[in-house]
């Protein structure tokens, strides 16, 4: 362990890497705990209001990651200012990211349907991290033997292929199936290789003149939407909080 510890971690450079993403997750995972209690009315915390205006948490996330950035483009991977950095940066891009939504729609739907998306990208910046944390990929390690730079080369390969594969299936209208598909081996090539979702811009170009093809990708969308929806809800559920329920024409909010 304390090999690999050397060889994938502190050699090629990836401790500040390895920091930026526990404080990255850590600063997630406070924040949705904290917010969670200011929604409940549980707890000390309130919301930042100063003369009447609401500052998100993004704002002090922003502050965090321009020191964060800075702060590392100045220092040795190695030196201890590179690691405090990452620690700030991640700490900050925790912030930035959780009110992702917010920032994608300008307007304050962090506990809308919409909000959904800030748990979905936070989950996937992790992913990729981490496996670039796994110490896989051939840069920055000194001496690699053949069978080393072998196994770390047919990584890199299937992460390239992945990748063109996930954008593919982006371009088919399955934006989870793209994400979770540049680091999860075959969900990208299934993603890519299935009918595209209605409406997505591959079955505007490709479907136009082909109704069987539409009328099978209406179908199969419906099917998988239904059996995965109400487990997809719970996972987002119980990672960012329940969205509010949204309210119909001629109501108001109380």
């Amino acid at each position: 362990m304390g090999h690999w510890w050397y060889r994938n971690i502190v050699e090629p450079g990836k401790l500040p890497l390895l920091l930026a993403l526990l404080s990255f997750v850590t600063s997630f995972l406070v924040t949705r705990m904290i917010t969670r209690m200011i929604r409940a009315g549980r707890g000390p915390f309130k919301n930042v209001t100063p003369g009447g205006l609401h500052i998100h948490h993004v704002v002090p996330g922003v502050i965090l990651v321009i020191i964060g950035g800075f702060g590392a483009i100045g220092s040795s991977r190695h030196s201890f200012g590179a690691g405090l950095s990452a620690v700030i940066f991640g700490l900050g891009a925790g912030l930035v990211l959780d009110e992702f939504a917010l920032i994608l729609h300008l307007d304050d739907v962090y506990w809308s349907e919409q909000g959904r998306k800030s748990v979905e990208i936070v989950v996937l910046t992790a992913a990729i991290v981490a496996l670039v944390l796994g110490g896989f990929l051939p840069f920055g390690v000194n001496d690699l033997t053949a069978d080393e730079r072998h196994n770390r080369g047919l990584v890199a390969i299937n992460t390239a292929t992945n990748f063109f594969l996930a954008l593919i299936a982006l371009w088919k209208g399955k934006p989870r199936t793209a994400f979770f598909g540049t680091v999860i081996p075959f969900v990208a090539m299934i993603g890519a290789i299935r009918l595209a979702r209605p409406g997505s811009p591959y079955a505007k170009k490709f479907y136009a003149n082909r109704p069987k093809a539409r009328a099978k990708s209406g179908l199969r969308a419906f099917h998988h939407d239904r059996r995965w929806a109400a487990p997809r809800r719970k996972l987002e559920n119980f990672i960012g909080g329940t969205p509010d329920p949204e309210r119909g024409p001629g109501r108001e909010k109380h």
